[in-house]
């Protein structure tokens, strides 16, 4: 039996197939990617099984969408894999439980439901995640479909750092701190733990891609993290503002700019793409070399480390420091910037281990005289939502035993 693990955006559906043994998840057999299902898109769906990869194009049947024909792909690609498991729920990535869902859920129309209220919160994200698990659950009606909340890994966070300074009455009614990319954390909290003793004390974990994020984590839990209401505060990211002056908004406001048009400048049109005219791709801005390029380069990177100090003074100091998502895993100059400025912690890097980085599943880079351990940690959202799912069934497993004795 496997888990089938599942992350549906806007223009893309990432999946991966996880087997069970002895009740315990392992890695992935097959991982893939569909890419193109924005409108008038051209879907491609790559995969890896066994070691081995592959690349096709998806056919849109007329009268069918981008998604469905994803979905279809999926699922006749998982029936002929010679020697595939058989899938016996499917979990889903969930960007927003709001202060309800601070768990894993079976899914129900009354929890879709309740979860379609949070969609304005997370607009590039949860309607897209919840349009997925609407096209699952038909597709597999016999299947448990678990959702995997990313915001769930913060309900540990105390109250004097989720509340923001406003009218109890607003927070009564959700208006809060809530923090993201929490099954990306949970993995990296799990291999942090696994692999050495500082993961148990003061942690920064920060996770750099398009979508970038940091959190403070005390003996395992989130007590502090960068995101906010919503997915927009805190850091610079790819095409996000990150942290704003709310005067900027009431100025926008008050020369007559439209919801719509300050939604699009804060998700799509800001970030590195917006300061650097060029792309949101911090690749593509390291190989332009131009001074807008090398402007948004500074930017990002000098939010990273003044986000980070004010975390470690949320934990009164530092034992451990996790590089993770696209840029924190792949970009090395980025780590020897950040962990330069951040020396007065007696945070020493080993150059020649920074530069191995890439590619390992998980490489330490501090130099030995380091009174910080650093950590290059590639994520694995999805294996995190098999391990929930998996526990989620188990525990209902126990339930029903329990009843039926």
């Amino acid at each position: 039996m496997a888990i089938l693990a599942v992350n549906a955006g806007s223009s893309s559906l990432k999946f991966s197939l996880h087997p069970l043994k002895d009740g315990q998840v392992q890695p992935f057999v097959l991982s893939g990617n569909i890419q193109g299902l924005e409108p008038q898109g051209s879907p491609m769906m790559s995969w890896a099984y066994l070691g081995k990869k592959h690349a096709e194009p998806l056919n849109v049947s007329a009268g069918s969408t981008s998604f469905a024909a994803a979905l279809q792909g999926v699922r006749a690609l998982i029936d002929r894999l010679e020697a595939a498991p058989d899938i016996e729920a499917v979990a889903h990535r969930v960007v927003h439980g709001g202060g309800v869902f601070t768990a894993s859920v079976l899914v129900t129309d009354a929890v879709l439901e309740k979860l379609a209220t949070f969609n304005s919160l997370a607009p590039l994200h949860q309607p897209h995640n919840l349009e997925g698990i609407r096209q699952f659950r038909a597709a597999f009606p016999q299947l448990p479909q678990i959702a995997c909340f990313d915001t769930a890994f913060h309900a540990t966070m105390p109250e004097v750092d989720y509340a923001f300074a406003l009218p109890k009455a607003l927070q009564d009614q959700g208006v809060r701190r809530y923090g993201f990319h929490g099954l990306s954390y949970q993995y990296i909290m799990s291999v942090l733990q696994e692999r050495t003793i500082r993961g148990r004390g003061r942690v920064v974990m920060a996770h750099l891609g398009n979508g970038a994020s940091l959190c403070a984590a005390l003996a395992g839990n989130s007590v502090a993290t960068t995101m906010g209401f919503s997915a927009l505060d805190g850091l610079m990211m790819g095409t996000r503002s990150g942290s704003l002056d709310a005067g900027v908004l009431l100025y926008l406001m008050e020369q007559g700019w439209s919801y719509a048009q300050m939604e699009k400048l804060l998700y799509k049109q800001s970030g590195l793409l917006g300061v650097s005219g060029i792309s949101a791709d911090m690749r593509k801005l390291r190989a332009d070399g131009s001074e807008n390029a090398q402007r948004a380069i500074d930017q990002f990177t000098h939010r990273v480390i003044r986000e980070t100090g004010a975390l470690v003074a949320c934990l009164g100091g530092l034992d451990a420091l996790a590089f993770s998502g696209g840029i924190g895993e792949n970009d090395a100059v980025l780590r020897e910037h950040v962990c330069e400025r951040l020396s007065w912690l007696g945070i020493r890097l080993d150059a020649q281990r920074n530069q191995e980085a890439t590619g390992k599943e998980a490489y330490a880079v501090h130099a030995p005289d380091s009174s910080v351990e650093i950590w290059v940690i590639p994520t694995d959202e999805g294996r995190v939502a098999a391990r929930e799912a998996a526990a989620l069934l188990q525990a209902q497993r126990s339930v029903q035993a329990a009843q039926i004795a």
